[in-house]
Formats: C-alpha cells, structure tokens, sequence
C-alpha cells in the first residue's frame, strides 16, 4: 500500500526556488515537503530527526557544499534523489546518473519545476506496479532489477519464459513484462505472442530486449504485441524513459475505458459497461445468478420540488448505498433514478440484502434537504438465459412493485 504521507526532502538555498517547490509539493495531498537550505541542515534531518524520506529534490551548489556533495549523502542513505541544477554540464549530468541519480533538471523555465513533481509523483505511483523481468542471464536480471528499483517498482524474477508464463497465469497484478529475447524454453519472442493471443492479458505492458538479431527483431517482436524493444547494452536513461512512457501511455488507455463505462454522477458502472462487460461475467453465473433493478419512487417530483442539483445529489448518496450494501456484485446506474445489481449468487441469497438495502433507504434522510425517500425493486431470480433476460424478467417485476404501491421487492 501506498503511504498518505510521504516526506520528501528537499535541498535548496535559493529562497524563492525552496518557496516554489513547497507550493507544489504541498498542493499534492501524498506529499509534506521538509525544506533544508543547506547541506549541515539537511545531514542533520536525514541521520538524527528519525524522518524517513521518500524522495529527495536537491541543488547542487550548496553554501557548505558546493561540489555536488549533497547527491552523495542522499545517495548514501537509499533516498532516491532527482538533481534540480542551475548550470547544465554533460560530463556531470552522465556522471551523476551512473551514481544512480534518478533524474538531472535544470532549472530553465516554469515547466522544469513541474518535471520535478511529476518524477517524484511517479515514484509514488511505482510503488504499486509490479514489473516480471524475464531474463536467463543473472547478470542482466540483476542489472535490469536495479534500474527499476531505483524507480520504487516491486520487481519479480523469472530466468526463462516458462517461469515468467506461470508467473503471469498465477498473479493478475503483474503489469509490466521486460523479457529477453533468447531464452531456454520459451523464448521472449514466442512468450509474446502466446500472452497477447490470450484476451486476459490484453493489457500487460510488454518490453522485449535482446543483444543479438538483426534490426528486423524489434519490429518483429513489436508486431508479435509487444509495446516497445530495446537493443542491449542500453543506456540505464533510455531504458528508464521507455519503461515509464509505455506505462503512462497504459494508464492513460486504462483511464479513457475508465470514464466510457463510469457513470460521471454516481460513479457505478454505466448501462454500457453491463451490456458489453457485464454480458460476459453474467453469463458465467448462470445458473446460479439473479438480477434486480430498483427504482427511486416519485423521483420526478423530488426533482419538481427541489431541484436537479438536489435530485443529482440524492443519485449520489442512493449510488453510495448501493456500493456499501452490494460491494461484491456488478452494480450500475441504469438510466436515470434506476440501478441495476447483477448477482453470482441465487436469488435467496440476494433478497435479505436487497430487503436490507431497502429498509436502509426507508429509514435515512438524505442531501442537506433532509428528503425522505423509497424504493421500489424488480428481480430475476429465475426463468432467464441471458442477461437480457434477466433485464426484461426484472424490468417487468419492478413495473408490478411500483403498480402495488411502490416501496417494495417484486420476484418471480
């Protein structure tokens, strides 16, 4: 888990620059800047204050220290360290990444600043990511595990691609894969193809590597399905910025499925994810699955009365009710004030938690409008092969629930 406060130390005798990057810093709710200006002030923090730090952002040119010192004390403690200068120097910048800097910014603009944040943000996220590196050589497994590491990356070892397939088969958080070309077994070109023609790993981020070949191998294993390849030896720089790339370019795919399936309002999965997702996992449970679709009672009038800014609010708090009471089941807002819960269990199984659920919202008052509301509740318990169905089955059980009266559960 991913800690709600991490400290990050940052050194710096510029006023103004220190100024700015605890205004970042701070506008980051993981993060509490611990400021030093000065290599004696920043010593003492780090080996007698009994803080332990995250990250640290430090400035070369030091009053005490002028030579770069403070990288070796940072480094020395296994803080990992981003370089902010004011001078750019080649022969510097390679010497300190080859100490295991994770970053060399100058400070030329606004943007250099943000770059900062950005790296350190990154390393906070890491933490998370498990990357498999499937590589035969331990030489070059170590090498490559180091690299990540220094990025706060939760590394697995596997030295060949039989190892590394079994690896991915029994942990579905592994996101990333580094693997060698030639490899016993499986070789990295052929564990590709076999990963990308299984749909459960549609979305590993897949590194191929490989120090033989000809330039038709990278396009070779990129056209297998892998994201990206790197000739060895590569440059530790490079290889940091590809790994990251392809991850963010990951996220962000993830993220834009995200919000076609997110119900924006309430959050719950939408009418679409059910029919497309939903389809498939409902199809599994059956027979042995039910389905309920539940319906605010005289919601238009809520709406009439109050308002839509209360009526959206009240969509909210019902949604939260859902999720607590069927934390385990697809729940998704419908269309309107409907919901629909898809459960893998029968349909004797779900009615206590629906009945639950329904005396829950009998009882409550909800937005600061202080309104009473009830509910009434379709359900598919029987009867149905497909989710289609079920929705049809429950959609007509709700409309008999709201013609008795409403505030009540209707089955088959």
């Amino acid at each position: 888990m991913v800690s709600d406060e991490l400290k990050v130390l940052v050194v710096e005798d510029s006023p103004v620059v220190l100024k700015v990057l605890n205004h970042l810093l701070s506008q980051n709710p993981n993060f509490i800047p611990v400021l030093c200006s000065n290599y004696e002030e920043a010593q003492t923090k780090i080996e007698t204050s009994g803080i332990e730090f995250f990250a640290a952002i430090v400035d070369l040119n030091l009053p005490d220290a002028e030579n770069g010192e403070i990288v070796d004390l940072v480094l020395s403690h296994h803080i990992p360290c981003v370089v902010l200068t004011g001078n750019f120097d080649d022969d510097q910048r390679l010497s300190l990444l080859n100490k295991g800097v994770l970053d060399y910014i100058t400070k030329d603009s606004r943007y250099s600043f943000n770059h900062v944040i950005k790296v350190v943000e990154r390393l906070r996220k890491n933490q998370n990511v498990k990357v498999l590196v499937a590589e035969d050589s331990s030489t070059s497994r170590l090498f490559i595990k180091i690299l990540l590491e220094q990025y706060r990356f939760n590394v697995i070892e596997a030295e060949d691609g039989q190892e590394a397939l079994a690896k991915l088969e029994s942990d579905d958080s592994i996101r990333m894969l580094i693997t060698d070309y030639n490899m016993p077994h499986i070789n990295g070109y052929d564990l590709v193809r076999m990963l990308r023609h299984n749909a459960r790993f549609q979305d590993l981020v897949i590194i191929g590597l490989s120090a033989e070949g000809d330039n038709s191998l990278s396009a070779k294993f990129i056209k297998a399905g892998a994201n990206d390849f790197l000739k060895k030896p590569f440059y530790h720089e490079e290889f940091h910025c590809r790994v990251v790339h392809n991850l963010e370019a990951q996220e962000m795919l993830e993220t834009i499925r995200e919000l076609a399936n997110i119900d924006p309002l309430t959050k719950l999965q939408n009418r679409r994810y059910l029919f497309d997702d939903g389809e498939r996992m409902f199809r599994k449970s059956i027979p042995e699955a039910s389905l309920a679709m539940l319906d605010l009672d005289h919601f238009k009038k809520i709406n009439d009365t109050y308002g839509h800014a209360v009526g959206d609010d009240l969509l909210q708090a019902v949604a939260q009710e859902v999720m607590v009471h069927f934390p385990d089941f697809l729940a998704c807002r419908f269309g309107g004030e409907e919901f629909c819960v898809a459960a893998n269990e029968p349909v004797d199984a779900l009615m206590p938690k629906l009945e639950r659920f329904l005396e829950g919202i009998r009882e409550k008052e909800f937005t600061e409008a202080k309104i009473k509301v009830t509910c009434s509740i379709g359900v598919c318990g029987k009867g149905f092969d497909s989710l289609e169905t079920a929705l049809k089955i429950a959609d007509d059980n709700l409309y008999e629930a709201k013609r008795l009266g409403r505030d009540q559960i209707v089955t088959n």
